[in-house]
Order: C-alpha cells, then sequence, then structure tokens
C-alpha cells in the first residue's frame, strides 16, 4: 500500500508539475525567440583597438561596460542618456558604434555621424550625409568616408569635403555598391586601400539588363516599380572596378580580360597599395583567375592560379595577408574537394598548402601580429559544429575552441586572447575567454530561458542518403508529452538548397521556435539536410549540378522511409512545407512525389528555374540553350496533372528575389488543367515576410496544416 501511495503521490506530482508550466503560444514562438527567450550574452562585444581591455553592451540597462583578461568585473563606460544628452540625438541602442582608438568612436544617427570621448564624455557632429545616402564605408583611420547617393559614389575627406569619384546620369551604370546580387561573397561594394591612398569600387552597367515590375499598391492608383532582374540566359551585368587615386582625383578602370559579363569578385588590396587581385570567373563559372593589377595604372600584371571544374568554379574569399610587412597571402580552394587553405606569394609562387582537411574552412577571422599564426573558422569532422583553428605558415593546425557546438570567436589585436559565445544542444550560451596558450576562463553560462515552459525535445542522427553510402543528419522536434504508443502526424520542414544548412549543434539545434510550438500542437517535426546542402564538400554538394530537385527529393523520400519505420508516426499524415528553395522542393515534392504528402506549404518558391537570376541559377543549372533538358526536368509546371493532396502556395507581393511570376506561372497551370490548388499573397513584402505580419504568416502555413492533416 505504501508503494502504491508513494507512486500515486509522485505521477500526481509529475502531472501537476506539467501543469503549472507555461505554453508558448504561436505569436511568441514567432517574434519573441530571440528576444524574451534569447539566451544571455555579451552583446556587442568589441575588443578596444590596441588594448586588451573589451567592451560590451547591457541592453537592460542602456549601458556600455568595459572589463579585461585581469578582471571581470564589469566598469560602466558610458549610458545611453549620456551619449544622447551630450549630442543631442535620440538614440535607442549603442550597437552600431565603431572605434577610432580605445577613448573614441563614431556612431550613427539618421543621415549623421557623431564621434565621441569617453574621457571627456563630450562629442561633435563629424559628417551629415544626403538623405538618399547609403554604404558609408570608412577607412582604417576613420577620417575619410566614401558612400554611395543614389547610383554615384563620393567621399569625405579629413577636412569635411565632399568629392565625386563618380558623376553618372545613366543611372544603369551604379558605382560603389555590391554586384552579382551578393553571390560569390560579396557584400559590399566601396575597399579603401590600406593607408588610404585608394579607393577601389565595383561598377556594373545594368542598361542591357531586362526590367522587372513591381507592383507598388500603396499610392492610387497602383504603380510599377521597375528593378533590374537578370534572367537566366539573358543580358546580364557587365562590370569594372574602378581605383580612385585621392592624390590625383583620377580613376582607372579594370574590366573583364575575356567577356564583357564575366564577373569580377573577391577584390583585395595588397598591403603596400601596389597591386590589386581581383578573382575573375567566366560567365559559365566553371573556369576562375585570380589575377593581379597595377593600383596606379589599372593594368594586368599577372595570373597567379586559375582553377577550372565541371561542375563549378565559386569563389567567396578575398585573398587575405596575414602580415602587414609581406606581400605574401592565403587563399580559399575547393580543388581538393574541400575548402582549405593554401599560401601563395604575390609574384604568382605557390608556397604551401597550409591545411589538408576533410572538412570546409569557412572564414578567416584574422592572424596574430607577427602574421605567422592565421585563425578560421570550420566545422572538423560533424559537420553541425562550427569550431575556430588556427594554423601556422608551416601547416600546424591546432583546435583553439575546445567544446562541440555553434562558436563566434573574437580576437584582441595583439592576438593574446580570443572570446569565444558558443552553443550547443544543451548550453544556451557561453562566453569564454582563452590566452594564448588556450587556458580558459568563463566570464558568462546564460539560463535556460525555456525553463517554466512546456517545451519538446529534439533528437539529431544520421541516415543514409539515396547513394547508400553518404551520412545525412536528421532532427526530429517531439512535444514534451510525447507518448511513443501514440500515432503522430508529421510535419517535415524543407529547404535543401546550396549554401545552407538547417541542422547545427547549437540550442534548439538550428530549428525555428515556432516548429517546437507545431510539436506542442501533438506533431513530430523532422528535417533533413539532403545532398546539395551547405558544410559537407564539393562533392556532396556538386551533385545537383544541372539537375536540381532530383538527389535532394531522393534524399528527402528516404528522410520519409526513415519516418515511417517509426512505431509512432502515422504514415497516412505527412504534410511538408518549405520557403524559396524550400518551396520549389516543397512544390516538387507534391507533384513529383504525388502520394507521399498529403498537405504541402510552399512559399516564395522557384516553379520553373528560367525565371529565376543569372548569377545563382546558371551555376547550378547552366542555361536553357545548354541544358534544356535540365530545365525541363525541374520545371514544376510540367507535373501540375499529378497533384493529389492539398497545396497552399504563398508569395510576396513584391519579392525581387524569387519574383512572383514564379508562382503565377505556376497557378496558370493549374487552372489549365482543372486543379484546385490555395494561393495567399502578402502585400508589399518582398522575399521574407517580417515583422509582426510574420505571426500572421505563420498562423497561415499552419493552421493550414492542422486543417487539412487529419
Amino acid at each position: 500500500m505504501a508503494k502504491k501511495t508513494l507512486f500515486l503521490f509522485l505521477f500526481l506530482n509529475t502531472i501537476l508539475s506539467f501543469a503549472q508550466l507555461k505554453k508558448i503560444s504561436l505569436d511568441e514562438a514567432v517574434l519573441q525567440q530571440n528576444k524574451f527567450f534569447k539566451a544571455d550574452r555579451l552583446t556587442g562585444f568589441q575588443w578596444l583597438p590596441l588594448t586588451n581591455n573589451y567592451v560590451y553592451y547591457i541592453e537592460n540597462s542602456s549601458k556600455i561596460v568595459t572589463a579585461s583578461p585581469e578582471n571581470f568585473s564589469p566598469k560602466e563606460l558610458l549610458s545611453i542618456s549620456e551619449l544622447n544628452s551630450s549630442l543631442g540625438t535620440n538614440l535607442k541602442s549603442l550597437s552600431e558604434i565603431e572605434w577610432i582608438d580605445a577613448t573614441h568612436f563614431l556612431i550613427p544617427s539618421q543621415d549623421k555621424y557623431y564621434s565621441f570621448s569617453t574621457i571627456s564624455k563630450t562629442g561633435k557632429l563629424e559628417y551629415e550625409f544626403p538623405s538618399t545616402s547609403e554604404n558609408q564605408t570608412f577607412d582604417s583611420s576613420k577620417k575619410n568616408v566614401a558612400f554611395t547617393d543614389k547610383n554615384n559614389l563620393y567621399y569625405y575627406n579629413k577636412n569635411k569635403e565632399k568629392i565625386a569619384i563618380t558623376d553618372e546620369s545613366n543611372e544603369a551604370i551604379v558605382s560603389g555598391q555590391f554586384f552579382a546580387r551578393n553571390e560569390f561573397g560579396i557584400s559590399k561594394g566601396i575597399f579603401w586601400s590600406p593607408k588610404s591612398r585608394f579607393i577601389a569600387f565595383y561598377q556594373k552597367d545594368q542598361t542591357e539588363v531586362a526590367d522587372y515590375p513591381i507592383l507598388d499598391i500603396n499610392e492610387t492608383p497602383g504603380k510599377l516599380v521597375s528593378i533590374k532582374y537578370p534572367m537566366i540566359g539573358q543580358k546580364s551585368e557587365k562590370p569594372k572596378v574602378g581605383i580612385y587615386n585621392l592624390e590625383s582625383k583620377q580613376t582607372v578602370f579594370i574590366k573583364p580580360r575575356n567577356n564583357a559579363d564575366d564577373y569580377m569578385t573577391n577584390l583585395s588590396w595588397s598591403p603596400d597599395e601596389k597591386y590589386i587581385l581581383i578573382a575573375e570567373l567566366n560567365r559559365g563559372q566553371n573556369d576562375m583567375c585570380l589575377n593581379v593589377y597595377d593600383a596606379i595604372t589599372g593594368k594586368f600584371v599577372r595570373t597567379i592560379l586559375n582553377e577550372t571544374n565541371d561542375a563549378w568554379v565559386e569563389p567567396e574569399h578575398e585573398a587575405f595577408f596575414p602580415s602587414a610587412s609581406s606581400s605574401n597571402f592565403v587563399w580559399f580552394s575547393e580543388k581538393d574537394g574541400f575548402q582549405n587553405l593554401y599560401y601563395y606569394s604575390i609574384d604568382g609562387q605557390f608556397i604551401k598548402q597550409l591545411t589538408t582537411n576533410k572538412f570546409p574552412a569557412r572564414e578567416i577571422l584574422g592572424a596574430n601580429t607577427s602574421g605567422t599564426e592565421i585563425y578560421f573558422k570550420a566545422t572538423g569532422e560533424n559537420a553541425t559544429n562550427m569550431l575556430v583553428y588556427k594554423v601556422d605558415l608551416k601547416g600546424k593546425q591546432t583546435l583553439i575552441t575546445k567544446d562541440f557546438g555553434t562558436h563566434s570567436v573574437s580576437i584582441s589585436s595583439d592576438g593574446k586572447w580570443f572570446f569565444d559565445e558558443f552553443s550547443n544542444h544543451t548550453t544556451p550560451s557561453k562566453s569564454i575567454l582563452y590566452d594564448k596558450n588556450l587556458k580558459s576562463k568563463t566570464i558568462l553560462e546564460s539560463l535556460n530561458k525555456y525553463d517554466g515552459y512546456q517545451i519538446g525535445t529534439s533528437i539529431i542522427k544520421t541516415i543514409k542518403s539515396a547513394d547508400g553510402t553518404t551520412d545525412l543528419y536528421t532532427r526530429l522536434i517531439k512535444p514534451s508529452n510525447f507518448d511513443a504508443t501514440k500515432k503522430y502526424p508529421v510535419l517535415v520542414y524543407v529547404y535543401g538548397g546550396p549554401h545552407a544548412q538547417m541542422i547545427t549543434n547549437s540550442y534548439l539545434d538550428g530549428a525555428n521556435l515556432w516548429m517546437y510550438w507545431m510539436a506542442e500542437q501533438g506533431y513530430l517535426v523532422f528535417t533533413i539536410d539532403n545532398r546539395g546542402s551547405d558544410n559537407r564538400g564539393f562533392a556532396f554538394e556538386s551533385v545537383i549540378h544541372g539537375r536540381l530537385g532530383v538527389n535532394e527529393m531522393e534524399d528527402q523520400i528516404k528522410g520519409v522511409e526513415y519516418l515511417k519505420s517509426l512505431s509512432y508516426v502515422d504514415s497516412n499524415r505527412l504534410a511538408v512545407h518549405g520557403w524559396s528553395f524550400g518551396g520549389f522542393m516543397t512544390t516538387s515534392l507534391m507533384l513529383r512525389k504525388s502520394d507521399v504528402f498529403k498537405v504541402g506549404v510552399a512559399g516564395g518558391p522557384v516553379t520553373d528555374w528560367k525565371y529565376y537570376e543569372i548569377m545563382y541559377g546558371e551555376r547550378y543549372m547552366d542555361t536553357p540553350a545548354e541544358n534544356q533538358k535540365g530545365f525541363d526536368e525541374a520545371s514544376t509546371l510540367n507535373y501540375v496533372k499529378n497533384l493529389k493532396g492539398k497545396l497552399l502556395l504563398i508569395h510576396g507581393t513584391s519579392d525581387d528575389v524569387v519574383v512572383m511570376q514564379n508562382n503565377f506561372a505556376l497557378i496558370k497551370k493549374f487552372v489549365e488543367s482543372e486543379k484546385q490548388i490555395d494561393f495567399f499573397a502578402y502585400p508589399m513584402h518582398k522575399h521574407n515576410v517580417l515583422g509582426k505580419d510574420r505571426v500572421h504568416l505563420m498562423t497561415k502555413v499552419l493552421n493550414y496544416i492542422i486543417d487539412n492533416n487529419k
């Protein structure tokens, strides 16, 4: 009797404890994952220039504090109220500070930049920009700043004089901005030389690129706004690199050496300012030369290396010079199957392959002051991690981060200290300092912000891909009250495309919080990173070349087979949802594997690759003239008669990434085939539905699945 009483007590206590847990609403799941539920971190961590002191931002008190590796106790440096009082501003955040030196910084406010001294607690207006200006880019001294205004490029010198670098009346000729639609690692268009004697910049001539109409409904009557959208196989941008000499006030231009619409990417300066290095890639994206040009004349000097590949060559990183006193540099290449680091001299001599890993290096973080050690991010052997290593010029490699997980590391200016912030499956966030001998001290470890809430569990495992040999990572989210004796419907969340990885060794395992909300509604939520996705090497990714969707779908079906092998899965109630490439995958699965899923919701889908842009699309599919069979095979428009389940298509009406023509063309085919589907548009939203409207989106998506997957 005593045992029964004890059992009953423990059972009732468990039920009571569960009942006392708070439920996460869908609104909270969508909007609060990175706010209310965000782990405690040292927000805005920065090393102060030329010191071993660091600063970070305490959000709840709106203060910047400083500390050092020797003394973790934070000391208040500045409050936002002090800053606003001195400058006459109304700043809400201190997140955009750019440090000039250890006691002075620049901070933007609307169209102005102010300087501020943390010693005197005073500041002043330094620069005021036109309201239409963008891309403000300071030189290393923070005394000169270049910027764009509409399609032209300007700079303010140290005397605050505005100098026009370009003066193009043709708005289709654009200077100082990114080109190639941000492909090839391009995120900016202005490049100051190390000693600020020159400004290099991208210029793109879009005159022959087709205008694409976007409807603006905010005016009466509505009006069409044209964007330049280069579709696969059609006219593309014509790039140049300009080099402006601040002393002579003259600009020289570098054109592609072969064809006018080849790509000029990954621009970098040699430390002595004599040369510019540019990765030049043919439009077919299978032949790349790393070329050197004279900075004064713009003349071609030499080709340092050439890479070709039948699938593609994709330079994503500029040359990295580890020492300011040497013109030897580090180059990323996938030529051995994984992205590794190679060491060259500026005169074209190959010196050494620094890393020989069977996993990809992803980003160089910096070097020590002597330039003898390079610090870089890489996945390590488990692709769900993101770790940090160092390698010396002889190729000796050392792992810096000691815990598996997803790491973000910042290195002090003298290279003697490493600030590491990471999370993993069991750690919401942990902040650590390593010294040069890699001895560590923990500064902050976050509480679990989900304590006290009903939230399910995530299981990470591997299954074999459709080739029978390759391991694929999977994530299965179960509800908090999971019962293995029951049968659960499943939502498969899919992306499946290149340059993306859905499953990571981070807190919540890379999942969105709404997936855990969906699990609490009695669902299992499943994801698989199929072949073609990121961080697994060239062979794993390039299997998609010329046949987008084919191998990716076969791997997704292997995931379905795994789900059906689980006794607690209701194999008759499978749903699929994805956005962008995931929208393409969702529609492809619903139409080409029509017996598998009962419900699908596709957001912003590419429906026929001929409607997508050149830079991404031609890398993976070539052109219709070269690969018509592949385009026909991939086009979802050719499979509309196969639809059996319920399908909802969604699109932002101002989408300038996957233009709405994709969805309209597919809907037209459904109408012609007398197939009923559902469609929902988000007026004036671009490729992603953001802000509070995202709650409406996810309510629409998940309710549709719940209502139709019965």
